[in-house]
């Protein structure tokens, strides 16, 4: 009777899901979970710019984007800002979810507050250590030490400028961000955990996937169509660097795996995976096709090899062409050119949810909450 009850539970979720990384997914992920039917409201180019500052991917971008993460059946494009009794029931939803964090209007009104009066609102647990805000910080920095934060790696420059990127992801007391600390049990929450069946053919694709966005979802989608188990394999920090030089990744390893894990094409990560697809690895996961973008390829940088040599000569490699031109360097470049929008865009938020804060804890002392 209860497994029936729960089937019947439809759940509502909305947001930006600008720059989609794996703490939105996370949140979807224990949405999900509270229900059977996950529906996601996107809010549109203009409604966030309103409200919030410019989004870093347009609103097409984001609707994509969110579709494919594993946890959503459902996306409603051009949700309202503000959460309403009549979207709900609209889309025949029982309660709306979201983090623990405040998200308000230009007005400052918090944008649930009437599905939160009317008992129809439960709240999940914020994925602590990233935010939309801290990646824009990180890139607008793009300094060495990009993903370690919380000891004010970013402190006033050299040349006495402070680095506003990283105060404004700093000091807010819920976009702010520590260094994420991957767990295992994290991984789990987001890995299928299961095993290809006998007789699946199984796909094989590796790179850095940094700021997992639609060039990379629209790969892994052909990439898959290729077989029935795709098997991604993430190329460690010093590795991406090497090949990729300057900053780059802007997501550490942990990051770039969860956000990987996050979308429904994919099956298996293989965390670390060598630049060189060898035969031991072809053969330690049976590996029936191996696949690579249009992107360059790079030839070991050790040992100068064509790093899909033994596919090659295997006869299982292939070039995929997803049609879609959109780089993790682009992504980054969209920021560098509307920096000061970007900048503005955190400190404006910074400071609104600093006062909400601080209203709360206020709050919370007078009514003995403390």
């Amino acid at each position: 009777m209860e497994a029936e009850k729960k089937k019947q539970i439809r759940v509502w979720c909305d947001g930006c899901y600008d720059m989609v990384h794996f703490g939105h997914a996370n949140s979807l992920r224990q949405a999900k979970a509270l229900g059977a039917y996950l529906i996601v409201g996107v809010h549109t180019d203009e409604e966030i710019t309103k409200h919030k500052g410019p989004p870093v991917y347009t609103e097409e971008e984001r609707y994509k984007m969110v579709r494919a993460i594993k946890w959503v059946d459902e996306v409603v494009e051009g949700a309202p800002y503000v959460t309403t009794l009549e979207t709900l029931d609209k889309y025949n939803c029982d309660f709306c979810v979201h983090g623990d964090d405040t998200t308000m209007t230009a007005d400052g009104v918090d944008t649930y507050h009437l599905v939160k009066e009317a008992g129809r609102y439960k709240e999940v647990k914020r994925t602590a250590g990233v935010s939309t805000t801290d990646l824009v910080g990180r890139m607008l920095l793009m300094t060495r030490q990009h993903f370690y934060r919380g000891q004010r790696e970013y402190e006033v420059g050299k040349e006495g400028s402070s680095t506003m990127g990283q105060d404004s992801a700093a000091r807010s007391p819920w976009t702010g961000c520590s260094q994420f600390l991957p767990t295992t049990q994290k991984i789990i929450q987001f890995s299928e955990g299961k095993e290809p069946k006998p007789g699946d053919r199984i796909v094989y694709v590796a790179g850095a996937f940094d700021l997992f966005h639609v060039g990379h979802l629209d790969f892994l989608e052909k990439a898959r169509a290729e077989g029935d188990f795709l098997i991604v394999g993430l190329h460690t920090d010093p590795v991406v660097n090497s090949y990729k030089g300057k900053n780059y990744p802007i997501m550490n390893l942990h990051e770039r795996v969860l956000s990987v894990l996050a979308c429904k094409y994919v099956s298996e990560v293989v965390i670390g995976a060598p630049y060189v697809v060898s035969a031991d690895l072809m053969d330690h996961f049976k590996i029936d096709i191996v696949c690579h973008g249009n992107t360059p390829i790079q030839p070991d940088s050790e040992t100068g090899e064509d790093a899909y040599g033994i596919p090659k000569k295997r006869g299982c490699f292939k070039f995929l062409d997803s049609s879609n031109q959109m780089t993790t360097e682009k992504i980054v470049e969209r920021i560098i050119q509307h920096r000061l929008e970007f900048e503005t865009r955190n400190q404006k938020k910074e400071l609104k949810e600093i006062a909400a804060f601080e209203a709360m804890k206020k709050s919370q002392l007078l009514n003995g909450e403390a």
